[in-house]
């Protein structure tokens, strides 16, 4: 079966203007079905080594469960609402024997050989879907200042500039379970493009910038690029970055 695409991806990750990193992102092709992929991402919070720690267990619980994912019998979206858990239990269990409180948001998106695709997130990295430059979807924060654009208080632009823009509603880690969001896309096509992203790249572009570039550039030109801008609008007070696009190039061109 023809599929009229081809998968063309990149990842990226920058530690910004501060002293350490705590992003984490991997992309992996499934090792035994091919077209079969998983990308996540996780910003990881609570102190130097604390925020390392709790992104490294959303990576190390993605490679284990994938490694077991079967994509013709196993549930998707029951696999990442599996990831989710079982990483937001091994973190609060790192907590116990630390002094610090490691915390992680997730963005995780897998797809499968015949085209359809999950996502779940939880916390404010984000996932982004385009058709070439045109906007579909991207998931909505688990974040204090996403609730009140929900509630028609303030616009997306006062969202970003908001004082307390970086309160989260939820995330892995914490003493409640996390919120978990999980969308599916029965089929993608030829220039469908799929972006995994943390707030230190999301928080500096609009949808359309977004798009523009997504959909000109390749993924690797496209991940170096936003970086890139991302870093000289923080104006020395970036945060982490990180990212993974995944584009579905048509056949032939």
């Amino acid at each position: 079966m023809s599929k009229g695409y081809r998968l063309t991806a990149s990842t990226g990750i920058h530690k910004g203007d501060r002293d350490y990193q705590q992003d984490q992102v991997i992309l992996l092709n499934h090792s035994r079905v091919s077209g079969c992929i998983l990308a996540v991402l996780a910003d990881g919070m609570g102190g130097r080594s604390g925020g390392r720690k709790a992104s490294d267990q959303v990576m190390m619980t993605a490679k284990q469960l994938f490694e077991r994912y079967a994509p013709e019998t196993d549930d998707a979206a029951a696999t990442l609402m599996q990831l989710v858990q079982e990483a937001h239990i091994v973190i609060k269990l790192t907590a116990v024997s630390s002094e610090e409180e490691p915390h992680s948001t997730v963005a995780a998106f897998l797809i499968n050989p015949g085209g359809d695709c999950y996502w779940a997130h939880a916390g404010d990295s984000r996932i982004y879907h385009y058709h070439g430059n045109k906007f579909i979807k991207r998931t909505m924060d688990h974040s204090y200042v996403q609730t009140l654009v929900a509630r028609g208080e303030i616009t997306e632009e006062q969202a970003n500039v908001h004082p307390q823009s970086n309160i989260l509603m939820g995330c892995l880690g914490t003493e409640s379970d996390p919120p978990v969001d999980i969308h599916f896309v029965p089929k993608l096509r030829a220039g469908d493009v799929l972006m995994a992203c943390s707030d230190g790249v999301w928080h500096y572009f609009t949808n359309a910038e977004l798009g523009s570039v997504l959909s000109t550039l390749s993924a690797r030109e496209a991940t170096e690029f936003l970086i890139e801008k991302a870093r000289s609008r923080g104006h020395g007070g970036g945060d982490n970055l990180s990212l993974v696009i995944v584009k579905l190039e048509p056949l032939g061109s």
